[in-house]
């Protein structure tokens, strides 16, 4: 008998680069999937090698949306190598820019990018998080009730 391929095993989705401090740091309230403006270069540098979007925030600017401080690394073949740390522009639907420009500017929130990836059809979509950050207790308190439920798990399988 052959075995069934998993639901989820599309060989275009990839992992690019994703932002693990993001949820420890921030309260995230909501997300949203958006397009992201690349040159070739780019592209083909994040096929191969990596990226980082740990130290990036994005922000809207003058009516359209930008990812600050991210970096992609040097494409070594390219004829047009491109700069590793500029603004990118971020593709959204009016709709979601106004309200994005809302939740920062109104309600004092930041706009945090969570995971860079290449979705089923092969093209790279950043997921931003609409977030508050936390302070040091609030991070302390997170810590505490991760730590208990290791601890309690620990106790239900020795326990048994």
């Amino acid at each position: 008998m052959a075995k069934k391929p998993a639901k989820n095993s599309d060989p275009n989705y990839k992992v690019i680069a994703e932002n693990r401090r993001a949820r420890f740091d921030y309260a995230i309230e909501d997300d949203i999937e958006c397009g992201i403006v690349l040159s070739g270069s780019e592209v083909k540098s994040l096929r191969e090698n990596s990226a980082n979007i740990a130290e990036s925030y994005a922000a809207v600017e003058d009516g359209e949306l930008w990812l600050v401080n991210s970096y992609i690394a040097p494409y070594d073949r390219a004829m047009f190598s491109h700069q590793e740390r500029q603004r990118r522009k971020l593709l959204v639907s009016r709709k979601e820019l106004g309200n994005l420009w809302t939740e920062t500017q109104r309600k004092g929130m930041t706009l945090v990018p969570l995971v860079m990836y290449f979705n089923h059809k092969g093209l790279v979509k950043l997921k931003i998080g609409i977030a508050k950050g936390k302070k040091n207790h609030d991070k302390r308190a997170t810590e505490a009730k991760r730590d208990w439920g290791r601890q309690k798990q620990r106790l239900l399988r020795h326990g048994e």
